[in-house]
């Protein structure tokens, strides 16, 4: 007897059959290629402090990486502190030791947190967890390297900003996952992330001010480092807003940890 093929039944049974077997596949491989995701991740992320703390292969013009051969090895010499402080409602509630908050935490390291969550967390009322990482740059400075995460023209920025006890930006960090190449994208080029070296972070009566990404900076050449302004990528006005905005609203929040230091130190 003749199979006729030309039914729905076999269509919506085809159909089936290859998203069963499709999905398998996709499951598969993301199940055998998580190990290799996560280990990427933890390189780049280290990879990322280090480049903030000024720990990187730079050339004369270009941002470079230290190898993710010699990543792991420089972030355990180079970060000799890793704390997260817990903030609520803009307020610091608690500061943790790296291993206080990974025994609270199932062994996972502070540098691996989740910055997009945790600002989301902070949206809901919840306890947003910061990490902070202390260690020393390339002249032997003590510094302090914290994550900040926000949004671009189309779509989320990030960056680490390492800055000294004065809050002043000792180096930096930016990156992107869809701005606009030549423009929006610039954020990642070393001759926008250097002038960020020096600026200060607070007015001269000690009042956080942040950094603005200015249009038509009256500093062009970056040389006045109290003036909490450095000069705007050209066509990339929405970008730098989203730079400025997140330097501001999330390194805030560790002001009140370097105000105790300021404390203790006296």
């Amino acid at each position: 007897m003749e199979k006729r093929t030309d039914k729905n039944s076999y269509t919506v049974i085809f159909a089936i059959v290859m998203v069963l077997v499709v999905g398998s596949l996709l499951a598969y491989l993301a199940a055998s290629l998580k190990p290799t995701i996560t280990e990427n991740q933890r390189l780049e992320k280290q990879q990322n402090i280090l480049y903030a703390m000024g720990v990187n292969n730079n050339d004369e013009s270009s941002a470079v990486f230290v190898s993710t051969e010699e990543a792991p090895k420089l972030f355990s010499d180079k970060v000799s502190e890793q704390m997260v402080l817990e903030v609520k409602d803009g307020k610091m509630i608690n500061q943790m030791t790296r291993q206080e908050y990974m025994d609270a935490n199932n062994g996972q390291e502070p540098y691996l947190i989740d910055i997009k969550k945790q600002k989301s967390n902070a949206k809901d009322g919840k306890v947003r967890k910061l990490p902070l990482f202390i260690g020393n740059n390339k002249e032997g400075k003590t510094v302090y390297v914290a994550p900040i995460y926000g949004k671009g023209l189309w779509d989320a920025i990030w960056g680490y900003v390492a800055i000294d006890e004065n809050m002043v930006v000792q180096g930096a960090y930016f990156d992107h996952k869809g701005e606009t190449p030549g423009l929006g994208a610039n954020i990642k080029q070393r001759y926008f992330m250097d002038d960020f070296y020096g600026e200060h972070l607070l007015t001269e009566s000690g009042v956080f001010k942040g950094i603005t990404v200015a249009k038509g900076n009256a500093d062009p050449k970056n040389e006045d480092k109290t003036d909490n302004e450095v000069d705007a990528i050209a066509g990339a006005t929405i970008t730098g807003d989203g730079v400025s905005a997140m330097i501001k609203s999330d390194l805030k929040l560790y002001k009140p940890y370097f105000d105790n230091l300021k404390k203790q130190a006296n």
